[in-house]
């Protein structure tokens, strides 16, 4: 006889905790629609005055990315370099991968020769595939933040406060890097013309190479910083102003180098034009490849700008033709007055022009630097506090950071707070040992901003006349690869830094942003 069944066991409800933890998951990635973006920066409270136009949008551009580095660097490319590493952290991390522990001991990067301006070409073709996807970004989303606020628009809330955590350390030691460099300068050439010998005390980091100097403070880097803070805050006319005036003069210290050094070219030196083939053209891209960085900078003011669609475009891709032409300018010139394998030293330019004895000819290549360091300094401390701006008036950091001053209409407390935060490191220590996290920083942008094109037109169709990156989905898809090639160059040290920079940011979006964010509700 068969046993009577009892009544079906009625199974427990799912527990809910299984959909909870999914939603957290994907409130990671909630985004923020380009018209909520676009409306948020027309608020009144928040809005900025719109002034400026292509040019000078392309005056912010070159002021970012010309520095001094165009007048070392080309000679380093050149002549290439050996070096031989302490440890495994100052390996680039792709020759660790391919070499393992071999590759602690010496290392060769082979000089281009005076193919080097090769080797500025193919760095400003590298370079145009993240203009390009930038350019599209910009017209598409025309809103202060940069990569941070695309990725906002694209890829979600955590990517972009990763993008803005790492583009506040890129800016920020960037410019500590400059101010340490442009004190040093400045210093030399007021003992040098005017005889005066300034207190080593007050015009040295207290703390160089990890070592105590026995100086107080770096004054001259503090007061550059802070004084273009102040004209920052005053108004963004009169700073596109100031920074017009330096962009010329180190433009034309170039054009005074190129024009008056080119009548003592001794064509022998050009040859042979590559001496080490292309693997030295390769090796010199790799080395100039920074001297590119700053192009970016200009999406930053797609709130102050009086044509974001029209403008911007011209302002990032019109600053990346510029400079190429300028770069490559330089290099045909400077290996033309001096053999290439003499010009591996801190002052290539100003050493081969003493040799030449063209004595006026080096004092203007002096003044173009430090309107270099100038103009990037300026333009560098308006881009870190556009981002710290958009970042807080999405609720990712305190409010305060995102007001807007009633009379000059720009971010001042965000532009103070940039300020001191670069201006006092600078006066107490040279992070001359931290300037790769600046790279790497920036290539992470320039990665993402690369996926936000692909996905920005499969969840937005193009507008009529918008810009966009021509060839499809190649050139982002490019972009993205030799980012990650160039990341991949830079020493493991820069790697650990930038995953510990990290981690602290994770941190901080969880205890802070997450919570506060103008999406949480």
């Amino acid at each position: 006889m068969a046993a009577a069944r009892g009544p079906p066991a009625v199974r427990p409800a799912p527990s809910s905790s299984a959909d909870e933890r999914g939603a957290r998951v994907k409130s990671l990635f909630r985004t923020k629609s380009i018209p909520e973006l676009i409306a948020a920066a027309e608020e009144p409270d928040k809005r900025h005055q719109r002034t400026l136009g292509p040019w000078s949008l392309m005056a912010l551009g070159i002021g970012a990315v010309i520095g001094s580095g165009i007048f070392i660097l080309t000679g380093t490319a050149a002549a290439g370099e050996v070096r031989t590493y302490e440890s495994l952290l100052h390996v680039p991390l792709i020759d660790l991968l391919l070499q393992g522990g071999n590759s602690s001991f010496t290392f060769g990067r082979p000089g281009a020769g005076p193919a080097v301006a090769l080797s500025f070409l193919l760095t400003a073709i590298v370079c145009g595939f993240a203009a390009l996807c930038y350019a599209e970004m910009a017209c598409a989303i025309p809103v202060a933040g940069s990569a941070y606020t695309y990725a906002y628009a694209t890829l979600g809330e955590f990517i972009a406060w990763m993008i803005g955590w790492n583009l506040v350390l890129e800016y920020a030691v960037s410019n500590m890097a400059v101010a340490v460099g442009f004190s040093a300068h400045v210093t030399q050439m007021i003992e040098g013309v005017l005889g005066i010998h300034l207190p080593r005390a007050l015009t040295t980091p207290a703390i160089q190479g990890g070592q105590f100097t026995g100086a107080w403070f770096n004054l001259p880097g503090f007061l550059v910083v802070m004084g273009l803070t102040w004209l920052l805050v005053y108004g963004i006319k009169e700073s596109a102003r100031a920074n017009d005036i330096m962009v010329l003069v180190k433009i034309a210290a170039i054009l005074v180098f190129i024009i008056g050094a080119a009548r003592a070219v001794d064509p022998s030196n050009w040859r042979p034009f590559m001496p080490n083939g292309f693997t030295g053209v390769l090796t010199g891209a790799a080395i100039v490849f920074f001297t590119y960085i700053g192009f970016d900078s200009v999406s930053t003011a797609a709130e102050e700008c009086k044509n974001p669609q029209r403008d911007l475009p011209i302002g990032i891709l019109g600053t990346l033709v510029v400079c190429g032409l300028l770069y490559i300018g330089v290099a045909v010139v400077l290996t033309g007055i001096a053999r290439w394998d003499t010009l591996n030293n801190a002052a290539p330019i100003v050493g081969a022009l003493k040799n030449l004895g063209m004595n006026t000819l080096w004092k203007w290549i002096d003044i173009g630097a430090l309107g270099g360091m100038v103009s990037s300094l300026l333009v560098f401390q308006y881009g870190q506090a556009r981002v710290w701006f958009a970042m807080s008036r999405d609720g990712l950091l305190p409010k305060f950071f995102s007001r807007i001053h009633p009379v000059h209409r720009t971010p001042h407390v965000s532009t103070w707070i940039a300020g001191f935060a670069v201006a006092i490191p600078s006066g107490v220590w040279d992070v001359g040992t931290f300037a790769d996290l600046s790279s790497i920083g920036t290539l992470f942008a320039f990665f993402v901003v690369s996926a936000g094109v692909l996905i920005l037109r499969r969840i937005r169709p193009a507008r009529a006349g918008a810009f966009r990156v021509p060839f499809g989905p190649v050139i982002p898809t490019l972009s993205m690869l030799t980012c990650l090639v160039l990341m991949m160059a830079l020493p493991l040290e820069t790697w650990v830094r930038f995953v510990g920079w990290s981690i602290a940011g994770i941190g901080i979006y969880f205890f802070f942003g997450r919570k506060h964010s103008a999406l949480a509700g």
